[in-house]
């Protein structure tokens, strides 16, 4: 009976977090395909990689949508169970806290197994690949990328380009440029037409300008230079496509162990507490979800989501202590893993009386 009642409670929860983990995952790729596709048409990124950068996000998700997909999803099923009378039927048939967990520790297993892949493998290298595709867009960025009639940021120079029109071969019309020469000076270029052409060195690239004027000098003084031009060229050197210093989220574990800074540290913390914050919530969702029969079924629901926040933002703040230096890195994240098993275990000895054996 016992294996019959753990496939119905596994199916149960594991159809819900399919149904909630699917729903939650397609809110976030539909808000960062609408950003990626802003993106691609800004020239960030290229426009072939637009479907790999959304998969990469995918998988960045995966670190907080199984955590908070599997807490719902144990609650949600668990509700259900207890609005229906299923579970007190259960209860009389002598299953119990074992008899619940050990179906939930069947997905609840494999699941955290998956998200300290992610957390500490996969991520991080995807998070790399997504810094890469970025400088390659950077690196090849051409003058199509510019949106007329609006100021925009281009080149490594961050130079200042305005174009009132700008055609499919990147020709713009109307063209006003700005850019910093020295750290005191400046140059300004105003011209009829302007389009950006190769050059012998394959890291550096001409925009060449037609009909116009330059000025050079330095704000606030009156020694400008002005120069009028029929044909000028501005060479800039294109972003290098070498592995810039990773962010401490694109970092592996193995780099980030071997570090003493704080910012490191708290990564390392954050990575780790993962899987085990997936584990704490699994074993907190059953007492939470407990409630009176033909209770409504999401009646808890709120007092578990406010729990999960309450929960997830601590961590964060707790986060940001570590890379302030507040807490102590043998400290770090512990605590709040710490606070919240014991709030668990209180919940379940309360429920199921164990407390009342301690004072026996």
């Amino acid at each position: 009976m016992f294996r019959i009642l753990d496939r119905y409670i596994f199916r149960e929860v594991a159809s819900t977090w399919l149904a909630v983990t699917g729903v939650l995952l397609l809110i976030l790729l539909t808000n960062q395909f609408a950003r990626v596709l802003g993106d691609v048409a800004k020239g960030k990124l290229p426009k072939n990689a637009a479907l790999e950068v959304i998969g990469l996000s995918a998988v960045q998700y995966l670190n907080i949508l199984v955590p908070i997909g599997l807490f719902l999803a144990v609650m949600l099923a668990m509700g259900r169970l207890y609005r229906d009378s299923e579970m007190p039927a259960m209860m009389a048939c002598r299953v119990g806290l074992s008899g619940v967990y050990r179906p939930i520790a069947m997905l609840l297993i494999p699941l955290t197994t998956l998200v300290a892949w992610v957390a500490i493998e996969v991520g991080p290298k995807s998070m790399l690949t997504v810094d890469m595709i970025g400088a390659e867009a950077r690196r090849e960025a051409d003058l199509t990328s510019i949106e007329p009639g609006r100021f925009t940021m281009f080149g490594p120079d961050s130079a200042v380009v305005y174009g009132e029109s700008v055609d499919e071969n990147g020709v713009m019309r109307g063209v006003f440029i700005q850019r910093r020469t020295t750290e005191n000076a400046i140059e300004v270029v105003v011209a009829d037409r302007g389009e950006q052409v190769a050059s012998e060195d394959p890291n550096t690239r001409l925009l060449v300008l037609t009909n116009g004027r330059r000025y050079e000098g330095t704000p606030g003084t009156a020694q400008f230079r002005v120069l009028e031009f029929q044909e000028h060229g501005i060479p800039y050197r294109l972003p290098s496509l070498e592995a810039p210093d990773p962010r401490p989220r694109a970092m592996s574990v193995q780099q980030l162990a071997a570090s003493s800074d704080p910012e490191h540290i708290a990564e390392l913390h954050w990575r780790l507490g993962i899987p085990i914050s997936t584990v704490l919530l699994g074993l907190l969702a059953v007492p939470l979800s407990r409630s009176q029969p033909r209770a409504g079924r999401y009646g808890r629901l709120a007092v578990g989501l406010l729990v999960f926040i309450i929960y997830f933002n601590m961590l964060n703040a707790a986060k940001a202590w570590i890379e302030q230096g507040t807490v102590d890195p043998m400290v770090g994240l512990w605590w709040v893993h710490a606070t919240v098993l014991a709030i668990a275990i209180g919940m379940l000895s309360f429920q199921n009386g164990w407390h009342r054996r301690l004072f026996q």
